[in-house]
């Protein structure tokens, strides 16, 4: 392990620590004098193959967050807390030829409960009409960087790519539409997965694919996952009819082969099955496609139900879901397209 990296961790280390104190004292503020900001701690699991073994362990606690005074409302999903922290500790560089060193992270899972933000679904219609046949170049899914993505992410990221209150609204959006007892799959899947707490417990099962097989194993909701590159390899590794719901999270603008790829989520979903594709506009830029680049939210949209299309699906359905969130105009969009096989 060199020297650049291990400055690296310590960076994010210190970033991280600063982060969750700030945020403790933010909500221990918005707390009235008679409660004080609660924390539990569970069990320890320990994790491992960090990086393909470079680091020798790596370690996950949770800690609960909660301020009874910030809840916007005080319904059955309120009870639940907004924020969970996860205490984060790597060992590396644990071989013959290594200098063993340990480093710490705290981490914050966005729970989407207990916020004071407001939802509601709003339909968008969908009107381009698709050739019989796609219409896409090689040149509309060129990348800026067309280097390994293996390799781009091999450290886990542990963090958000959109912010609290899009979690929030697409949180909120699986609780309404997908019934307990589901079999749901997580393509393109991180250490979150944005699914309610419940699911972990109420859904039959919930398995994912991603690039990163650490922020796989962090994702504490999965009962399986297998780390697959599916821009090389976009056969998915289930059976036919396996799944009652496909889910896919602010990640289909980096697919160069989308159109196989939902070709094999149709596959693998069951007759009455659904696709729930979720997006914001935030992305990396340099693994983004180009197309996806030069197109806004709408056709984004659009772009999305016609990849639906050419793999099988009908015609999609589209929702703007994105959250209300009190004195700010300028959150994360998110949104929706959806369809039954």
């Amino acid at each position: 392990m060199t020297h650049s990296f291990a400055l690296i961790l310590d960076t994010i280390a210190i970033m991280k620590i600063g982060y969750w104190l700030a945020a403790a004292v933010a909500a221990a503020c918005c707390a009235p004098p008679s409660h004080a900001l609660s924390f539990s701690r569970a069990k320890s699991i320990t994790r491992s193959n960090f990086i393909q073994s470079t680091a020798s362990a790596i370690f996950f606690s949770d800690i609960v967050a909660s301020s009874p005074a910030c809840a916007a409302d005080k319904d059955k999903m309120q009870e639940n807390p907004r924020y969970i922290e996860n205490e984060v500790q790597m060992k590396y560089g644990d071989d013959s030829k290594g200098n063993p060193r340990t480093r710490g992270v705290l981490v914050r899972r966005f729970t989407g409960d207990s916020t004071p933000y407001s939802f509601k679904t709003s339909p968008v219609s969908l009107v381009k009409e698709w050739p019989e046949s796609p219409p896409f170049t090689q040149k509309d899914f060129f990348r800026a960087d067309e280097g390994d993505d293996e390799n781009f992410y091999t450290l886990p990221r542990l963090v958000y790519h959109i912010d609290e209150p899009a979690v929030a609204s697409l949180t909120q959006y699986y609780r309404a539409n997908i019934k307990p007892g589901s079999s749901i799959l997580d393509i393109c899947s991180s250490w979150v997965s944005h699914y309610p707490l419940e699911f972990k417990d109420n859904m039959k099962r919930i398995s994912a694919t991603g690039m990163n097989p650490l922020e796989l194993m962090a994702n504490n909701q999965l009962t399986d996952y297998e780390a697959r590159n599916l821009n090389i390899n976009p056969a998915l590794p289930y059976e036919d009819n396996s799944f009652d719901v496909v889910t896919c999270v602010v990640s289909i603008d980096y697919l160069i082969k989308p159109i196989e790829i939902l070709k094999e989520v149709h596959r693998v979903l069951k007759p009455g099955g659904k696709v729930i594709i979720s997006q914001s506009n935030r992305c990396f830029p340099s693994k983004a496609i180009s197309m996806w680049l030069n197109m806004n939210d709408r056709q984004h949209l659009e772009l999305i139900n016609g990849y639906l299309q050419y793999a099988g699906f009908g015609k999609a359905q589209a929702y703007d879901i994105t959250a209300s969130v009190p004195g700010e105009r300028f959150n994360d969009p998110m949104f929706i397209v959806e369809v039954t096989k």
